[in-house]
């Protein structure tokens, strides 16, 4: 069977392809969650907007500071704009991340009573909230599964999997959706940052400790043994 859905005719084959896939997957990493630390809803939509650009272990070095020197979303939202750099600086782009996140806190005061909406739709007026902010946000704090979180790792691993030949995120999140039942769509893109991170990463690929080692079509260890 030639797996990989750029070259997959037969949808029987790639949604076997894509359960094997995830069953091997949920079994080496079962439920997870978003490894971005927060204690109150909109401090895990901050946390995201300092994502971006930047690892989640450095926001969550970052974060802790943050929410101790402004306990509430009152004061962030009323925060010194300067302030706020200062404690963000090592996120990157600090400048218009505070302006985002001052921002962000004060419409979520004045137009959603300080409620995190649950729909994209209304997620994406907010600032510093694009799509796949929004999604990671509807997914970790409602677990709707409103589309597929296409990252550096996910967008590079769709493609060694053989899911997609697209380069485009919103093109490989259609991709991905149209080929991934709607239940996996949550797990999915965790698992494969997960990997991302630590086995087959953009410098290496350590095929010999991957779960997926004996079903990915990439594998150098599927290679060696044709």
């Amino acid at each position: 069977m030639n797996h990989g859905y750029k070259n997959q005719e037969n949808k029987e084959d790639i949604q076997e392809y894509i359960k094997i896939i995830y069953k091997q997957l949920e079994k080496e990493f079962g439920e997870v969650r978003s490894p971005l630390k927060y204690k109150e809803p909109y401090q895990f939509c901050i946390a995201v907007i300092l994502s971006a650009q930047c690892t989640d272990e450095q926001v969550n070095k970052v974060t802790p500071e943050l929410f101790k020197k402004f306990p509430t979303i009152e004061s962030l939202a009323n925060a010194p704009i300067e302030e706020i750099e200062k404690v963000i600086y090592s996120t990157g782009f600090y400048k218009n991340k505070a302006k985002n996140i001052k921002a962000f806190c004060k419409t979520l005061i004045e137009k959603y009573n300080k409620t995190i909406p649950q729909n994209i739709e209304e997620l994406l007026k907010l600032p510093g909230v694009g799509r796949k902010t929004a999604n990671v946000i509807l997914q970790e704090l409602y677990r709707i599964p409103s589309g597929i979180v296409v990252d550096t790792h996910v967008k590079r691993l769709a493609k060694v999997l053989g899911l997609t030949h697209q380069t485009n995120p919103e093109k490989i999140e259609k991709d991905l959706m149209n080929i991934l039942p709607q239940k996996y769509w949550i797990n999915f893109s965790l698992y494969l940052i997960f990997i991302g991170r630590s086995v087959c990463t953009a410098r290496k690929r350590m095929c010999e400790e991957c779960c997926l080692k004996h079903i990915c079509i990439s594998s150098s260890l599927k290679r060696k043994s044709k």
